[in-house]
């Protein structure tokens, strides 16, 4: 996928990285912190320049955003409340109230969770979801989903830069960050479905 990535950007510069960057943010698998600290790394033999690299990356990134967040309106916080409330909600032990208790707690953290979770691997694409299901206002999405991903992008960016050749030193570094995250997220997972199912044994 690596070699895919650099060819993409080598040929089409910064439509590619553009693309790219909405893409990864839509299928979280391809990995960003390739294509950042590639076009770093691109702004020490090519036309591009750290600032043209982080506008195209950072346009690409509210593309996506803006592209998760559209699946979550089309879901609704009362499409998920008639599932909760039907079939599927009895299989998986969820009820009504669970999708307003987690639709109170985004009504209130939503903001800060859109803005950190910027800096979170997968959880940076998948925050626009509940964004949009939640109803929070595009403004105010677009403001801190902008700035938390032009703080990511302008340091992955820089640092491909810096290094020149060992770009590929600071990419492997951040690929190990996001797999230790995803490993935590995923046991974080599993701990808040056992808690989860193991009050409504209780209740």
């Amino acid at each position: 996928m690596e070699s895919i990535i650099i060819d993409i950007m080598n040929n089409f510069g910064y439509v590619g990285i553009m693309l790219l960057i909405a893409i990864e943010n839509i299928f979280p698998p391809i990995p960003s912190e390739v294509i950042l600290t590639f076009g770093g790394f691109m702004t020490t033999y090519s036309d591009l320049t750290i600032l043209g690299v982080v506008i195209f990356s950072t346009l690409g990134a509210l593309i996506g955003a803006i592209v998760l967040y559209l699946v979550g309106r089309i879901l609704k916080k009362e499409r998920l409340m008639r599932l909760a409330s039907g079939k599927v909600g009895k299989v998986l032990r969820f009820k009504p109230e669970d999708i307003e208790k987690a639709n109170d707690w985004f009504n209130k953290k939503g903001v800060k969770a859109v803005f950190i979770c910027r800096f979170i691997p997968i959880v940076r694409s998948l925050i626009s979801i509940p964004a949009g299901i939640n109803g929070m206002k595009i403004p105010t999405f677009l403001l801190f989903t902008f700035l938390g991903t032009l703080i990511w992008n302008v340091v992955l960016t820089v640092l491909g830069s810096m290094v020149g050749d060992n770009w590929t030193y600071i990419a492997n570094i951040i690929s190990t960050y996001s797999n230790i995250v995803l490993v935590i997220l995923i046991i974080l997972f599993i701990l808040g479905i056992v808690i989860y199912y193991k009050k409504r044994v209780k209740s």
